[in-house]
């Protein structure tokens, strides 16, 4: 797998930390792999949308991977609920469906943006980068490249 410039916290340099929910333990371990090509930290792992936001909770991440089908309790309804508790949270849906209506209900639920399954790294890549904003900075490491 490429490697990508490390994406830091801007606010103390330590890495980006990252809650992924798939209700597919494949899934959940390919995004793993990809956010430690970003030079990311996996904080917390859930497999619903029930156990999402109790482990927002515990691990409060700097950015969220969620799947929108899943058992118990779908992505956007979870989305929602996370960012009624905490404003600021930042939501990015990871999903198959890529219909119209999933991607504007997610966002109007308060997910910041959409990537569509398959993931391609070098997407997930720029759509953190941009999620983030200001609060990430892109730490080039000598020889590295982006």
């Amino acid at each position: 797998m490429e490697q990508f410039a490390a994406i830091k916290r801007t606010k103390d340099g330590q890495p980006v930390r990252y809650l992924v929910v798939d209700d597919s333990v494949f899934a959940r371990k390919n995004l793993a792999r990809m956010i430690e090509t970003f030079g990311g930290q996996v904080v917390g792992e859930a497999g619903d949308g029930m156990t999402a936001i109790t482990e927002y909770d515990r691990t409060t991440p700097d950015i969220v991977l969620m799947d929108i089908t899943m058992p118990q309790m779908e992505g956007i309804e979870a989305a929602e609920k996370i960012v009624r508790q905490h404003p600021d949270a930042r939501i990015v849906m990871v999903s198959s469906v890529g219909y119209q209506e999933n991607i504007v209900a997610a966002l109007q639920r308060g997910a910041r943006h959409f990537v569509q399954k398959p993931v391609k790294p070098e997407v997930l890549y720029e759509v953190i980068k941009y999620v983030l904003g200001e609060d990430a900075t892109v730490a080039h490491a000598a020889g590295a490249g982006a």
